[in-house]
């Protein structure tokens, strides 16, 4: 949905859309996928956003995008939101297999950007987004930020060279339908904890360090364009999504962040909306806090937890891992859970609520994306107490980032 704010918001020729991201729903397969979004955007969209076109971020696996583009199924599906008042401007990209229902864990990282199998299935996302896209609205596809740390050895120089050809393949195909079809897409980078990007001067380096000096001249020699074009198209269709959990579990200042990004000509396609696991844990109370947080490990996905003390950052790979660490010292943990947007604490147990807050605050005071997406997606295996209707869920999120919207946005 496209937000009306006031006019010294100044949110750019395309205003600032409000999408929720379809891996909400449980789902294998794109009849499920359909099924779903059947059943919830037309409702959404009466209650939130009867009388103007209403967004959703399309979340698809390889194999349901491989379902979509098979026979008439994509141009059914354009017509049913067309006819719906519905509309994509953003697909999830990143992981590649199911997302519920099944242990996932860092697999969510595989195949990484070292392999074809990545590649195609971005191209796959790139060609139903061309199709889907309003004309006018710029568009993004998401993706993992290049592979998980722990699978690189050392530097492995060679392996960011493979990486950086294929995002750049990507960007071509951008720039191909930019051209052929004025359709202006952008490839959006999700950086996150342990990840080989999780932090915006990791993503910065590996755009300046890999990027631009290995794909550039593949884009300069298969567009036959100038070196500072290929770079430029490179920028143009590289970007950053902005994950307000992760960056907070880093312990980024999101306007630090933020200025780092755009003073390396990186821009922001997307910011997900979406909030973390905030706790002290004194060692006097770590029993208790422990025992709060031990229904949040779930088998599912992966939580990274970033510990601090003072200035000291330690890395946990996942949740279990920090709860049977020993309990020495005042610490805080930023745990990439994603918890509901609209409580600010659970049970005890606090959240990045406002640093959610604050990027909504700079977004609307300082425009520098099109788009904002509510992710949160844990619904399935949020604790009992936590648990609600999925459609009373999506809607109070919407509920709550709409009014923080109104409260923060500049007045007229």
């Amino acid at each position: 949905m496209r937000l009306e704010l006031p006019t010294s918001a100044g949110t750019g020729p395309n205003g600032l859309h409000l999408t929720y991201c379809t891996n909400i729903h449980p789902g294998d397969g794109w009849p499920a996928v359909d099924a779903n979004i059947r059943r919830y955007a037309p409702r959404l969209k009466a209650q939130l956003s009867p009388a103007q076109p209403f967004g959703i971020g399309l979340r698809l696996s390889a194999r349901e995008a491989r379902e979509l583009r098979t026979g008439s199924a994509l141009a059914e599906f354009r017509a049913w939101l067309n006819d719906q008042g519905l509309y994509v401007a953003l697909i999830n990209g990143f992981p590649y297999g199911p997302f519920h229902g099944t242990p996932v864990k860092a697999d969510v990282y595989a195949p990484d950007w070292r392999t074809t199998e990545r590649v195609d299935y971005t191209l796959d996302l790139v060609h139903i987004l061309e199709r889907l896209l309003p004309e006018g609205l710029n568009g993004g596809v998401s993706t993992a930020p290049l592979t998980y740390k722990a699978w690189m050895r050392g530097g492995d120089a060679d392996a960011l060279t493979t990486m950086a050809g294929n995002v750049a393949r990507v960007a071509l195909a951008m720039r191909r339908a930019r051209d052929e079809r004025g359709v202006h897409l952008h490839l959006d980078i999700e950086p996150e904890p342990d990840c080989l990007l999780e932090t915006s001067s990791e993503t910065i380096a590996f755009v300046e360090q890999s990027l631009l000096p290995v794909g550039g001249p593949l884009v300069r020699d298969a567009a036959g364009i100038t070196a500072a074009e290929a770079e430029a198209a490179l920028l143009e269709h590289v970007q950053v999504c902005f994950d307000c959990c992760h960056f907070a579990v880093e312990y980024e200042d999101p306007a630090v962040a933020l200025q780092r990004l755009a003073a390396a000509g990186l821009r922001v396609g997307r910011v997900q909306l979406s909030s973390a696991i905030d706790v002290t844990v004194p060692p006097a109370e770590a029993a208790n806090v422990i025992e709060r947080l031990r229904p949040f490990a779930d088998s599912t996905y992966l939580h990274q937890v970033i510990e601090r003390r003072g200035e000291q950052l330690r890395h946990y790979p996942d949740l279990g891992d920090a709860l049977d660490s020993p309990a020495t010292g005042d610490r805080e943990w930023r745990i990439h859970f994603h918890v509901p947007l609209f409580a600010a604490d659970y049970d005890g147990l606090g959240s990045t609520q406002g640093y959610v807050r604050r990027v909504l605050e700079l977004a609307l005071h300082a425009p520098f994306t099109t788009h904002v997406e509510i992710e949160t997606y844990t619904w399935d295996v949020l604790p009992g107490g936590l648990k609600i209707d999925l459609g009373e869920s999506i809607r109070r999120e919407y509920d709550w980032v709409l009014s923080t919207i109104r409260a923060v946005a500049p007045e007229r």
